[in-house]
Order: C-alpha cells, then structure tokens, then sequence
C-alpha cells in the first residue's frame, strides 16, 4: 500500500510539474496504453473492461481536439485526423472490434512517435539559440 501510494505521489508530481509538450506526450502515452488495453479486454472476452478502456481512449482523443489551437494550419489537419480516430473508437467499441482498435492504435503510435520528434528538434533548436547569444 505503501509503494503504491508513493508511485501515485510520483505519477501526480510529474504531472503538476511537466511542460505542455511533456503532458501532450503523456495524452498520447495514455491514448496508446488504453487502446492496447481495450485490444487484450477484447480477445479475453471482457466486455466490460474492454468498454472502460476505449472510452478513456475516446476521452483523450476529445480533450486533443478541444484543446488545438485553430489559429494554426496543422490544426485543421489534426482535428480532422481526431475525428476520424474518435469516430473509430467508438465503432469499436460499439462493436468490440479488435482491428478496428489496431488501426487506430497505429495512427496513435505514429502521432506519438511524430509529437516525440518535433520535442527533441523544439529542444535543439532553442540550445542552437542558447549558444549563439
């Protein structure tokens, strides 16, 4: 009991002191844990488990196009690629379709591995500033 209510201190210290760019990592982390969650619920014919899983994934992929900034180009784009994966979600879990939740796994995955990128190029374009001044 212990262990676990210092890993849940841990988990919400790095919340509360995490960057946007680090909780947008995070949304993504949690969006891929909860649709390979939902997948594993599905194949041990956990319907209920199954649900609970796709709806937290459905809740992250709502609160990206909530937040998105539309003043910026990329945002249209990226609204349109969350409808679609929103839309899918709940195909799936309307009917329990595991394909379904790999397809949308993959663009998660690939959305993820892309926000991950443009951190690490952000973080050498502001020490190449750094240096410079």
């Amino acid at each position: 009991m212990v262990a676990y209510n210092a890993y849940n201190q841990y988990k919400e210290n790095s919340i509360n002191t995490a960057s946007p760019e680090e909780l947008t990592l995070m949304l993504y982390n949690g969006l891929i844990k909860f649709i390979m969650r939902g997948i594993d619920s599905i194949e041990k014919k956990n319907i209920q488990e199954a649900n609970t899983n796709i709806i937290r994934a459905q809740d992250i992929v709502q609160e990206f196009i909530n937040t998105l900034d539309m003043r910026y180009e990329i945002s249209k784009n990226l609204v349109s690629i969350y409808d679609y994966l929103l839309r899918r979600l709940i195909d799936a879990n309307i009917t329990k379709d595991k394909e379904i939740l790999e397809e949308v796994l993959g663009f998660a995955k690939v959305l993820r591995d892309t926000w991950e990128e443009a951190m690490k190029l952000s973080k050498k374009q502001i020490k190449l500033k750094q240096t410079s001044v």
